[in-house]
C-alpha cells in the first residue's frame, strides 16, 4: 500500500518537474509591443469587440482577452485619435494632426499607400483603346509631383483609384486644376459591386478653372464600401499638346475613427498637441518629417522658399536675377528705367561670376495720357468727367450738343498700370512668385514679368463691370455687339512658350478664347461680346508647361502694345458722336432709336431702314449704315441680319424655276466621321446648319462636359457658358463606347458661320467660291442652289474669318429631308480649313411644280363618252406645287355615225341628181316638140297668126328664092336652172332666135 502511494507520489513529482521544464523553455508571456489592437466588423446590432492581434503568430503566449468595443459610429474629434488600449479619444503630439474620423493625403512625393493609377480600355472594340493598342497605354498614368498629382496628357484613358470603407456617411473634398477642355475630367464614386453612384452631370463633370486658379470639389458618400475615381483623357484632333490636370489636398470624412496621428509632412510643422492640420514654415526657415517647429537657415550662404524642407545654397547674381521698370512720373514729368532686383532676393552679390546690378537710365519725358484721360499739369493722369472728352493731350471738354461721349477704354500708354487692371504671379506648385507682379509696364508697351520659375503663370486681368451702348443704337434685337476688346501683341520665345486669352462672365467660369505658341510677331486680335454683362478678360503667360522649378527662359518675353475695350460701362470717353435728337422743336438731348433705324445726318432724327437691308454693326449714322440682303435673302423685322425665308426662283431665258425649301427643315444635321486620333479614340464632327429662318430658328451647339451650369446667378436660369448659337456650327463627339464611357460627349463647339450672305445658281458670291468639283457632277437639268455663309470672327488660322457654302442638289427619288454629305476629299468638311462645303441632296431641292410640269392625254371615244388624262412629264423634276389635274370625261361621236350620215347624204344626193336628169330630160323634149312645131309653122306661108304677120313689108325686098334659116340656141344648165327659177315669175315663154340669110330676117319671140 505505501509503495503504490509513493508511486503515485513519484510521478506527479515528475509531471510537475516536467511541466515546469516545458514552460520554462515555450513561448514567452506577451507585453504590448508584441501585439495592435483591431476592432471586428459590426454585428446587426451595430457593436463590434477589440482583439489584440500580435505582430509575429506564436512568438508570445497571454495576449489579452477580448472585450466590447465601442460602438460602431464612434469617432474622435479632430486633433484626437483613438487610443486602442484604453478606447479613449487622445490628442495628437506636437509634429503631427488628425482629422478625427478622416484622413488627408497632402504628400505626393510618391503615390499614397492605397492609391493606384490604372489605364482603362474600351469594351468592345468599339473604338479608343483596346486589343493590339492597349500596349500604347502602358506608360500612361497619373505622375506624383511633390505637392500634387499629375495626369497623363495623352488619349488614354487614365484613371486614379482610391478605394475605401466608411462606417457612417461621411464626404470627399479635393483641390484640382482643370485648364484645358481638350482633357476630359470627371470624378465618380462606384461601390464594391461595381454599381456607380447616382451622380448627376454637375458633380460628375468637373469644371474648367483659370490657368493657376485652384478649385475645390466635394462629393457625399455613403457608409459602406466607396471606390473613387479620377479619370482623365485626351481629345487631341492635332499636334497641341494639352494642359494636365493637378490634384492635391485629398480628404475624405466618415472613417469613423483614426487609431494614429499623421506625421507633419517637411516643410510644415505643428507646435502644440491636439492639431488638426500643419501650418507652413516661414521663408528661409525649414523643417523635417513629424517637426514640432522650423528651423532657420544661415540667411548669409543659404536660402529657403515658404514651406521648404531643406536650405538651399544662394547663387551668385545673374541677369534672371533683375528686371527692368518705368518710375511713375515726378513733378516734372519725367520718367526714368530702373532696375530692381527680383524679391525674395535669393543671389549673392560680390561674389565669383556674379553680375551687379545694372545702373539707372537717365530721365525721359513721360508719355501723354491715355485718351479719356487728362494729366492737369500734374503727374498723375487723371480720368475726365462724365460727359466730357480728351485725346489724352488736351483738356478734358464736354461735347457739344447733338452728341455723346463715346465710353471705353484705350490703352497705349504704359507708364503706370491702369487702375481696373491687376497683375499676379500664380504658380501650382510653389509660392516663390505669389507676391510677385506677373507683367511689367515699359512705356509704349507692358511686358510679362521675370517670376519665379519658367512654369509660373504670369497673369493680367481686366475687369469690366458691363456695357453701354450709344443712347441711339438699339439694344433691344438678339446678337447685338455690345463691346469688343481688342490687343496688339507679340511674344519672342526659345522654347515652348504660350499667350493665353480667356474671358470670365458673371464670374461664372473661365473659358480660354485663343493661345498663341511659340514666337508670335506683332499683330491684333479681336474678340466680341454679344452679352451684356460682367467680364474679365485675362492674359496668361507661361514660358514652358513642364515642371521645372527654376527660371532659366526669363528672356522669353510677351508684349502688349494696347488694349481697347469700347462701350465700357465705366469707360473714359476720346471722342464725341452724334447721337439722335428728340423730336421736339427745341430738343437736344440725345433719345434711343427704335430698332432697324439710322440716324438722318441732315435731320438727326431716327429713320427705318429700307426693306431688305440690314444694320452695320456699331454704327447708326447716315443710310449707308443700312446695307442690303444679297440674293434670295430678306431681312428680320429688327433690320439686325438676313436670312432665307425658303424661298428662291431663277429665271433662265423663258423658264422659270420656284423652289419651296420649306419641307427641308430649318436645320439640318450631319455626323461626319468616324475619324480616329493617333492612339485609336474615335470621334465624330457633328454640323449643325440652319437652312432658313431668322434668330429664332439658329443652329445650337454645346458642350455637355466641362461647361455646366452652376448654381450661381442670383435665380437666373442656369444657362451652359460655351453654347453657340448660330447658322452653322460644329461640335466634337466622342461615343460612349470610343471611350468606355456610359454617354456620349459633345465638347470644342465653335462657331463656322453667323452671316448669312445671300442665295444663288452661281458658283461665288462676295469672294466665296463653291467648288462643285468636290462632289459629284448632277446630269439633271435643274441647277444646284448654293447657300454662302460666312463668321465675322477672325481666328489666328483664318484671319478673315471662316466662310460656308451648302450646296442644294434635287434628288427627287429622296425624302424631303434628304442627306448631307462633306468631299470625300475634305472629310472634315474643309480643305484649307476655313472654307467649308457641304452638299444636301434632297426631294425639297427639287423646284416646285407648275403647268410645264405635266401633259395631256385623250383616251378613246367608247358609247358616246372620252376620257382627258394628265400625267407628269418624265423624268419629274418637281415637288410640290400644283397638283395633276383630275380625269376629265367629255361627250364624243364614234365613226358608226358619221359613215351613216355620209351613207345618207349620198343616197340623198343621188335621188337629187335622178329628179333632176328626169326633169331636165323632160323639159328637153317639150323643147324639141316645140321647136318641130316651130319648124313646120315656118314652111307654111301666112298661117301664122295674126298678131305676127309674116307679109313683107313695103320696101323690103322679097326674093322668091331667099332662104329663111331658123337659128335655135340650146340654153345652157345655168341657162335652165335661171329659167325654172323664172316661172315663179310669170314668164313662162322661152326665146327662140331665127336666123335668115338675108340682112333683114324676121325675128319671132
Amino acid at each position: 500500500m505505501q509503495s503504490s502511494v509513493w508511486f503515485v507520489a513519484h510521478c506527479a513529482l515528475i509531471f510537475c518537474q516536467l511541466r515546469h521544464t516545458k514552460g520554462k523553455n515555450g513561448p514567452r508571456p506577451c507585453s504590448e509591443a508584441d501585439y495592435y489592437y483591431e476592432y471586428t466588423e459590426c454585428d446587426s446590432t451595430g457593436s463590434r469587440w477589440r482583439v489584440a492581434i500580435p505582430h509575429s503568430p506564436g512568438a508570445c503566449d497571454g495576449l489579452p482577452e477580448p472585450v466590447k468595443g465601442t460602438e460602431c459610429t464612434f469617432s474622435c474629434r479632430a486633433g484626437q485619435f483613438l487610443e486602442m488600449s484604453a478606447q479613449e479619444c487622445t490628442p495628437c503630439a506636437a509634429g503631427s494632426y488628425s482629422l478625427g474620423s478622416g484622413i488627408r493625403f497632402d504628400q505626393w512625393d510618391a503615390t499614397p499607400p492605397g492609391f493606384s493609377s490604372l489605364a482603362a480600355t474600351s469594351p468592345g472594340g468599339g473604338g479608343g483603346v483596346g486589343g493590339d493598342d492597349a500596349q500604347l497605354c502602358n506608360s500612361s498614368t497619373w505622375v506624383p509631383q511633390g505637392s500634387y498629382m499629375e495626369s497623363n496628357r495623352d488619349e488614354c484613358a487614365v484613371s486614379l483609384i482610391y478605394a475605401v470603407h466608411l462606417k457612417k456617411q461621411g464626404s470627399v473634398t479635393f483641390d484640382y486644376q482643370y485648364p484645358d477642355n481638350n482633357l476630359l475630367f470627371e470624378f465618380f464614386i462606384q461601390n464594391d459591386q461595381c454599381q456607380e453612384t447616382d451622380q448627376t452631370g454637375v458633380k460628375k463633370w468637373l469644371k474648367l478653372t483659370n490657368h493657376g486658379e485652384w478649385a475645390t470639389h466635394s462629393v457625399s458618400l455613403k457608409s459602406g464600401s466607396n471606390v473613387l475615381y479620377w479619370r482623365t483623357g485626351a481629345v487631341l484632333m492635332g499636334s497641341k499638346v494639352v494642359k494636365p490636370v493637378l490634384l492635391k489636398n485629398v480628404q475624405i470624412e466618415g472613417v469613423a475613427y483614426t487609431s494614429e496621428c499623421f506625421p507633419c509632412k517637411p516643410g510644415t510643422y505643428s507646435t502644440e498637441p491636439g492639431s488638426d492640420s500643419c501650418l507652413p514654415c516661414l521663408r528661409d526657415t525649414y523643417s523635417g518629417h513629424g517637426a514640432s517647429s522650423c528651423t532657420l537657415c544661415n540667411t548669409t550662404t543659404h536660402y529657403a522658399s515658404e514651406g521648404s524642407g531643406e536650405c538651399n545654397q544662394r547663387p551668385p547674381c545673374s541677369k534672371k536675377d533683375h528686371f527692368q521698370i518705368h518710375t511713375a512720373c515726378d513733378s516734372e514729368g519725367k520718367t526714368q528705367i530702373i532696375y530692381k532686383w527680383i524679391e525674395p532676393k535669393i543671389c549673392l552679390e560680390g561674389v565669383s561670376g556674379a553680375v551687379p546690378l545694372p545702373p539707372s537710365g537717365e530721365h525721359k519725358p513721360c508719355p501723354p495720357c491715355n485718351p479719356g484721360f487728362y494729366n492737369n499739369n500734374t503727374a498723375v493722369c487723371s480720368p475726365c468727367q462724365p460727359g466730357t472728352y480728351s485725346d489724352g493731350t488736351k483738356v478734358c471738354k464736354r461735347c457739344p450738343a447733338g452728341t455723346e461721349p463715346v465710353l471705353g477704354y484705350e490703352y497705349k500708354w504704359w507708364n503706370v498700370l491702369p487702375a481696373n487692371m491687376k497683375t499676379s504671379c500664380f504658380n501650382v506648385g510653389n509660392s516663390k512668385c505669389d507676391s510677385m507682379n506677373g507683367w511689367e509696364v515699359a512705356g509704349d508697351h507692358i511686358q510679362s514679368g521675370a517670376g519665379g520659375s519658367d512654369n509660373d503663370y504670369l497673369i493680367l486681368n481686366i475687369h469690366i463691370p458691363g456695357f453701354k451702348l450709344p443712347t441711339s443704337l438699339p439694344s433691344s434685337r438678339s446678337g447685338t455687339e455690345f463691346g469688343r476688346v481688342v490687343f496688339e501683341f507679340e511674344t519672342e520665345c526659345s522654347s515652348d512658350c504660350e499667350l493665353y486669352f480667356m474671358t470670365d462672365v458673371n464670374r461664372k467660369s473661365t473659358t480660354v478664347v485663343e493661345s498663341w505658341a511659340g514666337n508670335k510677331t506683332r499683330q491684333l486680335y479681336t474678340h466680341i461680346m454679344t452679352k451684356n454683362a460682367s467680364v474679365s478678360y485675362t492674359w496668361a503667360f507661361q514660358r514652358t508647361n513642364q515642371a521645372w522649378d527654376v527660371r532659366y527662359k526669363v528672356h522669353d518675353v510677351a508684349r502688349i502694345f494696347s488694349v481697347t475695350v469700347s462701350n465700357a460701362l465705366d469707360g473714359q470717353s476720346s471722342e464725341c458722336r452724334a447721337c439722335a435728337l428728340s423730336s421736339r422743336p427745341s430738343g437736344s438731348l440725345c433719345v434711343p432709336c427704335p430698332p432697324g433705324h439710322y440716324i438722318d445726318p441732315r435731320s438727326s432724327k431716327c429713320t427705318e431702314c429700307p426693306p431688305n437691308t440690314h444694320l452695320v454693326p456699331r454704327t447708326t449714322m447716315g443710310a449707308d449704315t443700312c446695307r442690303p440682303c444679297g440674293p434670295g435673302s430678306r431681312s428680320s423685322k429688327e433690320h439686325s441680319l438676313c436670312f432665307s425665308d425658303c424661298q428662291f426662283s431663277h429665271t433662265d431665258g423663258n423658264v422659270t424655276l420656284s423652289f419651296d425649301f420649306g419641307p427641308m427643315g430649318s436645320v439640318g444635321t450631319l455626323m461626319n466621321g468616324p475619324s480616329f486620333t493617333s492612339k485609336g479614340t474615335k470621334y465624330f464632327h457633328q454640323f449643325n446648319i440652319s437652312l432658313c429662318g431668322g434668330e429664332e430658328r439658329m443652329a445650337l451647339c454645346s458642350d455637355n462636359v466641362t461647361d455646366l451650369p452652376t448654381s450661381e446667378g442670383q435665380g437666373e436660369k442656369a444657362e451652359a457658358t460655351n453654347a453657340v448659337k448660330t447658322f452653322i456650327c460644329q461640335s466634337t463627339i466622342i461615343p460612349a463606347s470610343g471611350r468606355g464611357l456610359h454617354t456620349a460627349l459633345s465638347s470644342q463647339s465653335i462657331n463656322l458661320a453667323n452671316t448669312f450672305l445671300g442665295v444663288t445658281v452661281a458658283n461665288a458670291l462676295e469672294g466665296i467660291q463653291s467648288r462643285p468639283e468636290l462632289f459629284s457632277q448632277s446630269a439633271r437639268k435643274v441647277p444646284d442652289v448654293n447657300f454662302f455663309y460666312r463668321s465675322l470672327e477672325p481666328t489666328s488660322s483664318c484671319e478673315s474669318g471662316r466662310s460656308a457654302v451648302v450646296t442644294l442638289r434635287c434628288r427627287p427619288q429622296m425624302s424631303a429631308q434628304g442627306q448631307l454629305t462633306v468631299p470625300s476629299e475634305c472629310p472634315a468638311g474643309t480643305c484649307d480649313g476655313c472654307t467649308f462645303h457641304f452638299l444636301w441632296e434632297s426631294s425639297g431641292a427639287c423646284p416646285t411644280c407648275t403647268e410645264m410640269d405635266y401633259h395631256q392625254i385623250e383616251g378613246a371615244c367608247r358609247g358616246g363618252h372620252q376620257d382627258m388624262l394628265y400625267v407628269w412629264t418624265e423624268p419629274k423634276l418637281c415637288m410640290g406645287g400644283v397638283s395633276l389635274p383630275e380625269k376629265r370625261t367629255l361627250l364624243c361621236e364614234n365613226m358608226d355615225f358619221f359613215i351613216r350620215l355620209s351613207a345618207s347624204l349620198g343616197a340623198l344626193t343621188a335621188l337629187l341628181l335622178v329628179v333632176l336628169t328626169c326633169y331636165f330630160w323632160k323639159k328637153n323634149k317639150r323643147l324639141e316638140y316645140k321647136y318641130s312645131r316651130l319648124i313646120m309653122s315656118a314652111n307654111k306661108e301666112c298661117e301664122m297668126p295674126g298678131a305676127d304677120s309674116c307679109a313683107v313689108m313695103e320696101g323690103e325686098e322679097n326674093d322668091g328664092d331667099m332662104d329663111d334659116d331658123v337659128v335655135y340656141t340650146k340654153p345652157s344648165l345655168l341657162g335652165k336652172l335661171k329659167a325654172i327659177a323664172s316661172k315663179g315669175k310669170g314668164d313662162r315663154y322661152e326665146n327662140v332666135q331665127l336666123n335668115s340669110s338675108h340682112p333683114k330676117a324676121l325675128v319671132w319671140s
